[in-house]
């Protein structure tokens, strides 16, 4: 054992837990940065709110494949006029600090998320509740401001997550970051931001004879050769993501499986578009022109990536196929002397993340633009840097961010969550993560119309209109939707990494 692994037990036996990194049934699962919070409902990004999924748990969720399932709520109906549903509840449950869940539990989430008070970061997502009211110990009834069709794929979302009230009350909601209490399989034991998030299985779990591993070991790892590295030694039992360069040598490993499978990430470069020069749209035409995403797909992805054909990836609900942008470095340099910029700019690229593939796609860009007269500095920047530089960005006028490599994926599966966020004039930082400030009000319109009718038809109209529309005003370079590499030691079944760069691991089993 080396010497960070052998840390790590001591520090767990420290804690009363006697394991170690292969415990007979302990999973160790290296990951690709640090977690910015265990708190779901403040958490801005997927893989937080994926290994909070340890436990937490929700009214609805997502299994493997994405579809939608009911977990902690048994059923739903919705009143004719659509503002208001009511929610039968799984009885017997417990949090893990004994509480019971019940409809007064429901109730205290979705106050506390609604509160803008709590300056939480997903109250966007549950604003448009209007109140929450507990009838009975298993029916709870939500009433909404305006009829809003998809609300039950909100509450599956990763960060619907139902918080102990007595946890809430003792540590407050900010201090319940640091203490999180859920009715999951597991339940928290440790939290070293840099080294290591502990979970071990909860005794008093409702589904009964789950969950079948005793603990998982979550690691971040930012470096790819060391995430490829660990699971060489057998050190992790599951690593996502894969680096693309390091999947034929361990697919030839007859203890290991490499897993590829399709997603709805994308991965793209927001401009700000309130900054000169990224406010002229022939600019960002160019800029997208200028990018070869075939050879990006090669160079950064080796091959494990497609070109992204539309604003959308295909996969979410309602996404329509636009692409993808060619590549035509000569149209990029007549479109700069149109704009003005005959012999290019200067200016910044930051990557949301400085994992080796990120920054691998932005040393790509950065060279692509450089042969049409574009010099941009690049900068890998850390989860708090991210979080201070970019998200909490108070003022559009001064926000620093220029050129931003980020992706995203719908954790609802739909084209709402998949625009709304990124893409309405409403959701600038630091209230969401509309990194390029683009602001029109026929994509707005769009959006907000799709939001309040129940016709399938007359949604798929209205998204695609604002899908056209966005495409047509570049606000991003749109570079490639990601496939899925994972690899897991064959002992491991039951781990998943599902569409949206989320997990699944609720049948998950150590052999």
């Amino acid at each position: 054992m080396n010497k960070s692994l052998s840390t790590l037990a001591a520090a767990l036996a420290l804690a009363g837990l006697a394991v170690s990194a292969h415990a007979a049934k302990d999973v160790v699962v290296a990951v690709q940065s640090n977690f910015t919070t265990t708190d779901p409902y403040d958490a801005n990004d997927t893989l937080s709110q994926a290994v909070a999924k340890s436990f937490y748990q929700g009214l609805y969720g997502f299994d493997k494949s994405l579809k939608m399932v009911p977990v902690l709520a048994d059923s739903h109906t919705v009143s004719k006029d659509g503002l208001v549903y009511t929610f039968k509840l799984k009885s017997g449950v417990k949090f893990h600090d004994g509480t019971a869940f019940n409809a007064e539990a429901v109730k205290v989430n979705f106050d506390r998320v609604t509160n803008p008070e709590n300056k939480l970061k997903r109250y966007t997502l549950y604003k448009n509740i209007a109140k929450t009211e507990a009838i009975d110990a298993t029916t709870v009834r939500v009433t909404l401001k305006e009829p809003f069709s998809p609300f039950i794929n909100t509450l599956a979302h990763p960060s619907g997550v139902m918080i102990s009230p007595a946890a809430l009350a003792k540590y407050g909601s900010k201090g319940i970051a640091q203490n999180p209490v859920g009715t999951g399989p597991f339940k928290f034991v440790e939290w070293k931001s840099t080294d290591y998030l502990k979970v071990a299985k909860f005794d008093g779990y409702w589904k009964k004879g789950y969950p079948k591993i005793d603990s998982i070991t979550w690691r971040p790892v930012v470096d790819n050769n060391t995430r490829a590295a660990m699971m060489q030694t057998n050190e992790a039992h599951f690593a996502f993501p894969m680096p693309p360069e390091a999947v034929e040598t361990l697919s030839k490993k007859a203890s290991l499986e490499v897993i590829k499978a399709p997603s709805i990430i994308h991965r793209y470069i927001s401009m700000n578009t309130t900054q000169k020069p990224f406010d002229n749209p022939k600019v960002r035409e160019a800029i997208n022109y200028a990018i070869n995403k075939d050879a990006l797909v090669k160079v950064a992805f080796s091959g494990y990536a497609i070109p992204a054909q539309g604003v959308l990836p295909q996969g979410v609900e309602y996404a329509t196929k636009l692409g993808p942008w060619p590549y035509n470095p000569a149209k990029a340099r007549e479109l700069l002397k149109e704009a003005g910029y005959p012999n290019g700019f200067e200016s910044t690229l930051w990557s949301a993340y400085n994992y080796t593939t990120a920054q691998k796609v932005i040393q790509f860009v950065q060279q692509q633009l450089g042969q049409v007269g574009i010099k941009v500095q690049v900068r890998a920047l850390e989860a708090g840097q991210r979080v201070e530089l970019v998200e909490s960005a108070q003022d559009p006028a001064t926000a620093p961010v220029r050129m931003y490599y980020v992706g995203w994926s719908s954790s609802t599966g739909e084209a709402d969550w998949a625009m709304r966020p990124l893409l309405a004039s409403e959701s600038v930082p630091p209230k969401m993560f509309n990194t390029a400030y683009y602001q029109n009000p026929e994509v707005d319109a769009d959006i907000a119309k799709a939001l309040v009718t129940t016709s399938n038809t007359e949604k798929a109209r209205l998204y695609g209109d604002a899908q056209q529309r966005i495409w047509k005003d570049a606000p991003w370079a749109f570079l490639v939707t990601e496939q899925l590499l994972s690899v897991h030691a064959r002992n491991l079944t039951g781990f998943y990494v599902i569409p949206d760069g989320s997990f699944n691991f609720d049948e998950a089993e150590l052999k």
